[in-house]
Parts: structure tokens; C-alpha cells; sequence
């Protein structure tokens, strides 16, 4: 396998049905779409660091996602952390069982558990822009009809911090429903 130039990974599920609707506002109001990473609900941030990943971790990570059954959310409600506007998975669940999967295959916590235990899946607007924006945003998205995924995979991406860095390194398809 080729060295990796990143310094960063997540296993995220990508959501490109939400693009028309959220797309221009995370360009705007979320730093990681500047990143390469797209509309997308994490299922662990920071991952394996990049150096790190190899057939094994693949693998591993592969039978997680295998060992999970695909399955359908909507995107309708909307909610928010101190200084971040988002868009809410229902059912919240099979993204909860996704990371808490993950997180016993790897001994991981998402965020480095930053936030503690709780896991609380979701798709960023935006943050870490002046309040008046998000509102902004958040009202816009409201308006809107809801946004229907049948979840079918997940990708590992890797990263760094340097605009336009994220790429995908690997699909993980769910298992059957």
C-alpha cells in the first residue's frame, strides 16, 4: 500500500442527496467543506492515523461495516451545539451502533472523547461563524421538505487541514437488509 500524505482520517457516511439543500451553506459557514469533505454524518473522528492504516486496519474496519444492515433516515429536524447549526439523522440509531462498532473494534472515541460517551449523530451546517448566519441558515433549511437517504456504505477518508486534502481512501458497504 502507498504511504498515505495526510495526517488526518474519520470514517464518515457521505449524504449527497443533502448537497442541493446544505451545499452552498457549509461552503459558506463549515470549514471542513473547504477541506474536501462533504455533507456527510461522522461515524468516527479522528480515526487510525493515517501512517498507521494498512490491509489489516481495511480488514477490520471492512467487517464492522459488513456485520451492519443497511438502512433508510431522513434529514427533517435541526439542532444545535453552543456555536454549531445541524441537520438530525431519524433514526438516530443505526449511525450510534455504526460508531459505537467502530469505536470497540479500535478502541477509539469519537472526538478523542472530547464530548463525552454520548453519541449524537448529525450533519454540520455550519459553525464557527457569527450567529446571525447559522439562524440564517438554520431558517432557510427549515423551510424546506425533508431529505430521505437509503444508507447503503460509509467511506475512510483521509486528510489534513490544508484545503481541498480530504479524499476517500475506501468504501465500506453495510451488509444486507
Amino acid at each position: 500500500m502507498e504511504p498515505v500524505d495526510s495526517t488526518l482520517s474519520a470514517v464518515v457516511v457521505p449524504i449527497p442527496e443533502a448537497e442541493p439543500r446544505v451545499g452552498a451553506l457549509r461552503a459558506a459557514l463549515d470549514p471542513s467543506a473547504a477541506l474536501g469533505v462533504p455533507a456527510h454524518v461522522t461515524i468516527m473522528f479522528p480515526f487510525v492515523p493515517p501512517a498507521r492504516i494498512d490491509e489489516g486496519v481495511l480488514t477490520a474496519l471492512g467487517e464492522v461495516f459488513a456485520a451492519a444492515p443497511a438502512f433508510d433516515v431522513r434529514f427533517s429536524a435541526l439542532g444545535w451545539f453552543e456555536d454549531a447549526v445541524w441537520w438530525a439523522p431519524e433514526p438516530a440509531e443505526p449511525f450510534v451502533a455504526l460508531t459505537r462498532a467502530v469505536s470497540a473494534r479500535f478502541g477509539l472515541k469519537p472526538y478523542e472523547g472530547e464530548h463525552g460517551d454520548d453519541v449524537v449523530p448529525h450533519l454540520t451546517i455550519g459553525h464557527r461563524a457569527p450567529i446571525e448566519r447559522l439562524r440564517a441558515a438554520e431558517a432557510e433549511v427549515a423551510t424546506g421538505p425533508p431529505v430521505r437517504v437509503a444508507v447503503q456504505s460509509a467511506v475512510l477518508m483521509t486528510g489534513s487541514r490544508v484545503p481541498g486534502s480530504w479524499t476517500t481512501l475506501a468504501e465500506l458497504r453495510l451488509g444486507g437488509r
